[in-house]
């Protein structure tokens, strides 16, 4: 089904966006972008996907082949290509996406010079996010002008931390970032809550990494907690949620959890 097909006779929502984001890489991002949309979308809420991300793993992630794409969402925040001829509908029921391709990963340069630059995917984002839910952002691993776009686009944010040593190194970066984002272009951004990944019940660092954030961010972090899952590593590879390949896996169970978490706070 088209998105233009979904979008007529839709009433307008009070969608939420979030930037899902964490400047180190391999603590999840992609992972929770996906199965969170899929839940929620399991959930009879529309979501739109943006994938803001150069490896475009959440892109394919949802089984889009990136190879037949004609454009992406570089072409939609450098060329003036509109947003709305490159939402496409997902595997997953109700969730849609703005795919990403390696050739974003010239954008951080090419927006230099741009006039506005730190608000042209906001520009493209409101133009849509009325037909959805929830509009979630899959920001890449760094600090650089693609993450400040994606969180001067977002109402909120959500932090995904992998529970290893060092869990919460770089994220005092990430909250100066968010606070300069905040005085400056989006006096609105909050933390909308932080998620545990790649939990090991086995281990005491687990749980002394889960104490620590839990010190640190206190009721901003989610009871629900991401266990590390074969299922939801295998998930990827077949272009699939976890939910749609391994429904009754602890890892599609826990995302579930943390959908109807969200939902919960409102």
């Amino acid at each position: 089904m088209d998105y233009k097909d979904v979008k007529r006779g839709l009433p307008q929502r009070s969608s939420k966006v979030f930037a899902v984001i964490n400047q180190k890489g391999g603590v999840g991002k992609s992972t929770t972008v996906v199965n969170l949309a899929a839940c929620l979308g399991e959930g009879k809420k529309k979501v739109l996907v943006v994938d803001f991300d150069p490896q475009g793993n959440a892109t394919s992630g949802f089984g889009v082949e990136k190879d037949e794409l004609e454009a992406d969402i570089y072409d939609v925040i450098l060329h003036d290509v509109p947003i709305e001829g490159l939402i496409q509908q997902t595997c997953a029921k109700n969730v849609f996406i703005v795919p990403a391709t390696i050739q974003l990963a010239t954008a951080e340069i090419e927006l230099v010079s741009l006039e506005h630059r730190e608000s042209l995917l906001k520009a493209c984002v409101e133009r849509v996010r009325d037909d959805f839910d929830y509009v979630i952002i899959d920001c890449p691993p760094s600090l650089g002008l693609l993450t400040i776009n994606a969180l001067v686009a977002a109402d909120s944010m959500i932090i995904p931390i992998q529970c290893e040593y060092y869990a919460l190194e770089g994220v005092a970066k990430l909250l100066e970032t968010m606070q300069m984002v905040k005085r400056r272009m989006n006096p609105d951004l909050e933390i909308f809550g932080v998620v545990m990944t790649m939990y090991d019940s086995r281990t005491t660092l687990s749980k002394q990494v889960v104490d620590e954030v839990q010190a640190y961010f206190g009721k901003k972090m989610f009871k629900s907690i991401i266990p590390r899952n074969v299922k939801l590593s295998e998930a990827p590879s077949h272009g699939l949620p976890v939910s749609m390949y391994a429904r009754v896996s602890k890892g599609s169970l826990a995302y579930s959890k943390l959908a109807r978490e969200v939902v919960a706070r409102g």
